[in-house]
């Protein structure tokens, strides 16, 4: 699924584990009105759910490799049409796999809701993070965003992150009611739009 030009630069929209559900569409809709060709990549071949067990269902069956080289696809495929900035925005799951997509050196930004990566997971990422955290989440050992935007610094990657008071781990799911806070997704969303023209723009 796409939205804008084939020869702005890139942004990349990585679903969470409920999958493309439509509020996705509005966001990437929203963001190409900012000048960006969206490529929104359904990494559960259609399948979406609003339950939470069975979203943990589908995240759990994601095939790590191909979801990867599906955004490896999507770069190659807009290098070649003549795009030359990449960047990735994903939420939760999506966050998480964009972190580490990152790690090539494919994207020029990269920007994570309510995620981080594990030491374990962490290599260099060589471009500017942005990470959006929700005030109640929870986090498996190793995977605290202070010990994460710590390695990020002693890698040397710039890293901003905001903590948006109230909010719970999916606040910027419109799709999910009880999970959206408006006016936090709102800010985070209008963070991110600065963030990309600070970091992003030719």
């Amino acid at each position: 699924m796409y939205w804008g030009g084939p020869a702005n630069p890139l942004v990349i929209l990585v679903h969470d584990w409920y999958g493309r559900l439509p509020w996705l569409e509005f966001y990437g809709e929203t963001l190409a009105h900012e000048g960006y060709l969206i490529a929104a990549p359904d990494l559960y071949g259609g399948v979406a759910t609003v339950d939470e067990h069975d979203a943990a269902a589908l995240m759990e069956s994601l095939d790590l490799a191909a979801a990867l080289a599906e955004l490896d696809r999507i770069v190659a495929l807009a290098h070649a049409e003549g795009t030359r900035k990449i960047a990735l925005i994903g939420f939760s799951m999506g966050g998480w796999i964009s972190l580490l997509h990152a790690q090539s050196g494919s994207a020029d930004a990269v920007v994570a809701y309510y995620a981080t990566l594990a030491q374990a997971d962490h290599g260099v990422i060589p471009c500017p993070v942005l990470l959006h955290l929700a005030e109640e989440d929870e986090w498996a050992d190793g995977e605290d965003p202070d010990g994460f935007m710590l390695r990020l610094s002693d890698h040397g990657t710039p890293v901003t992150s905001h903590t948006y008071p109230d909010t719970v781990h999916g606040f910027a799911n419109a799709s999910i009611p009880d999970k959206i806070d408006t006016h936090a997704a709102a800010v985070a969303f209008a963070r991110t739009v600065s963030f990309l023209r600070e970091h992003f723009r030719d």
